[in-house]
């Protein structure tokens, strides 16, 4: 068990260390300062000239959410015809089929948005065509999207008054090129080197111990899993995800996929301290993300290695914790680390079975994606984060009697009200969606569908209840994650979390862009003796606590049906 605790505590300090001068590296990137990866300008260069960009031209905060939203709607066009098609298309050595219209519609949806919610089994749900012309492809540009966002709210934070924001094709193009590119190279190769299979032949077969013939499917993996994880994008290119033991072949290549997923994340929170010379301001965000991760994981750990309390009264013994639906070769505790790193940002990743968690356990998964602003995705979790802080400068200022301002510019009606909306957006999303299900599956249980209602839940009663709300919590996250026992493959659900999935990702994108580019106009007022410091332990304690309420009284009602009922029904 020691050596479990160690193998936790080197992967996040790990991180830690990592990120730090991760962060340092994007602040001059995205600055234009010059960089270890300075060579790769002339493939910019090219891009820019194909594109028809002027790199040199910053664009209003209206222009670049255009370019934001415009060259996303191409990119899910483009995913939802080949997903379609795939079934006849080259590089299809297994003779998988095409999507049918409602699993392509959730799948083009859920890639483009970096959710990568997978209503199939990777094996036999795509083509190599697909994975890598489809679902890499997407990877790349979402999580690329999500980090250019960010990059445009930082502007807002400089003590100049400006009018324009950035460019977000400069950005994004960047965020790819310096960035994802050769970081997905080297976990790629780590993975490779390891046992995860990088070629374009088609599936094996194998001999198991129970002397049963089996087919093992191969491919281009070891590409897919890197930037899976370095992208939080988290579809598993097998079915059973980072617990297959050819995505993740062993305790190496999981401390490698834990440290990639959680790397940029964290690093974009000093990258903002860099870019805008106030890193005490980013260490304050860092410190209240983190002890919001560890009011989840404490919980979770704790209730995984104390196993399951039904168990317990048969008088088996669980020395080793909870272990159904986990790999022995990672045990309860790093599996508990990954299930809430997992959920807290925006990977979705899993090498455990969420659906066999623990209630407790489940709780506070579904907690991390509520908030959706501990870490949170590559760049996302900076823009949910970002309206949590407009609404705390705001009740302060009000508690202290002053106009709220936030690095010398006011908060007002406008800002506050975008983002109070975006806030509510995401409970009306997962709590509304969840009535939804659970009204069909009860009022309409034997209706004559393809699959009936009644037959979506493998659970009765309390965990059900969470299997429905887990996927619209996830869904509207922009996770990815799922408590597998429910049926998912069927037209409502893949139509329900589909429209989710396009709110859950651009609300939150274009809320806070949107409140940057008001703010960023606005006449810069020094700071004085009677502005309210943003940059101290008081504050991030204010925020930890707006956090809280806010996320306390929307989702609360919903936790207590699901996961805490189950909780106290075991005891």
């Amino acid at each position: 068990m020691l050596t479990e605790w160690i193998g936790v505590v080197v992967m996040y300090g790990l991180t830690v260390l990592l990120a730090i001068p991760l962060g340092k590296y994007l602040a001059k990137v995205f600055k234009g300062a010059p960089n270890a990866l300075d060579f790769m300008a002339p493939l910019e260069r090219l891009i820019y000239r194909l594109g028809g960009i002027d790199p040199n031209r910053d664009m209003h905060w209206k222009e670049n959410l255009v370019a934001l939203l415009t060259i996303n709607a191409v990119w899910l066009v483009y995913a939802f015809v080949m997903l379609l098609n795939q079934g006849s298309l080259p590089l299809n050595p297994d003779g998988n089929p095409s999507q049918t219209p409602d699993l392509a519609f959730n799948t083009a949806i859920s890639f483009l948005v970096n959710c990568d919610l997978q209503h199939y089994s990777g094996e036999t749900g795509l083509t190599y065509l697909t994975q890598i012309g489809v679902i890499l492809f997407l990877m790349f540009v979402s999580a690329a999207t999500g980090i250019a966002a960010a990059v445009l709210l930082f502007r807002s934070f400089m003590p100049q008054s400006v009018e324009t924001v950035g460019n977000f094709y400069v950005l994004f193009t960047k965020a790819i090129t310096r960035v994802l590119l050769p970081g997905s190279l080297i976990v790629a190769l780590i993975l490779a080197f390891n046992g995860t299979p990088a070629s374009f032949d088609g599936k094996d077969t194998i001999v198991t111990l129970q002397g049963d013939t089996v087919g093992v499917s191969r491919g281009p993996a070891a590409a897919v899993i890197a930037i899976k994880h370095l992208g939080t994008n988290g579809g598993g290119y097998f079915g059973a995800n980072s617990a297959h033991p050819l995505e993740n072949p062993n305790y190496l290549t999981n401390m490698v996929e834990m440290i990639a997923q959680v790397l940029i994340p964290i690093a974009m929170i000093f990258a903002m301290g860099f870019y805008i010379n106030r890193r005490k301001f980013a260490w304050v965000v860092y410190s209240v993300m983190t002890i919001g991760m560890l009011c989840l994981l404490i919980p979770t750990i704790s209730s995984e290695l104390g196993g399951n309390p039904a168990i317990a009264r048969m008088g088996i013994s669980q020395l080793t914790g909870a272990m159904e639906g986990k790999e022995v070769r990672f045990g309860a505790l790093a599996s508990g680390y990954w299930s809430i790193v997992t959920t807290i940002i925006s990977t979705g990743s899993v090498n455990s079975m969420h659906d066999s968690s623990m209630a407790l356990s489940g709780a506070m998964q579904l907690l991390g994606m509520m908030v959706n602003a501990f870490y949170g995705g590559v760049g996302a979790g900076l823009l949910n984060f970002y309206y949590f802080l407009i609404i705390t400068v705001f009740v302060s200022g009000l508690m202290v009697g002053r106009t709220p301002e936030l690095f010398g510019r006011k908060v007002e009606a406008r800002e506050i009200k975008i983002a109070s909306i975006v806030a509510l957006m995401s409970a009306l999303l997962v709590k509304g969606g969840t009535a939804l299900g659970a009204w069909i599956f009860m009022k309409y249980g034997a209706a004559e569908w393809a699959v009936q209602p009644s037959a979506w839940l493998n659970n009765p009663g309390f965990h059900g209840f969470s299997e429905i709300l887990y996927e619209f919590t996830s869904a509207n996250a922009n996770n990815g994650s799922g408590f597998e026992g429910l049926g998912d493959n069927n037209f409502f659900w893949n139509y329900s979390t589909g429209i989710v999935l396009l709110l859950g990702r651009f609300l939150p994108i274009i809320g806070p862009v949107a409140i940057a580019g008001l703010l960023a106009k606005k006449k810069y007022v020094p700071e004085s003796s009677g502005t309210l410091p943003v940059d101290t332990p008081t504050f991030g304690l204010m925020i930890f606590a707006v956090i809280f309420i806010i996320t306390a009284l929307s989702f609360f009602p919903a936790l207590a049906l699901g996961p805490l009922a189950e909780y106290f029904s075991l005891r």
